[in-house]
């Protein structure tokens, strides 16, 4: 199952996309977050999920665009620091 978190505006979409299935709940992505986006709780969206997933917490969803902004790729740039952290590789961002 995948959850997308952000919101599209006229300057375009800005969103990060967690695949719950590959998610182990580490918490890297929490870690390594410079703008402290992510937290590791239940899913909201299976609650019968024994193991917690990493999810965009909730003040932090409409403020992507911002947020993210200082590690947006502009060309040829490693991976985002949340996208290099999760070893499942259950993070993608839309930029």
């Amino acid at each position: 199952m995948k959850a997308n978190y952000g919101y599209k505006d006229g300057s375009g979409d800005f969103y990060i996309t967690i695949d719950t299935d590959l998610c182990n709940g580490c918490g890297e992505c929490v870690t390594v977050c410079p703008a402290k986006l992510f937290a590791v709780q239940p899913d909201e969206n299976d609650p019968l999920r024994d193991v917690p997933t990493a999810v965009v917490a909730g003040e932090n969803r409409n403020k992507l665009k911002y947020a993210c902004a200082a590690c947006k790729p502009i060309s040829n740039r490693p991976p985002l620091p949340c996208m290099k952290a999760c070893k499942p590789g259950a993070i993608q961002h839309s930029w």
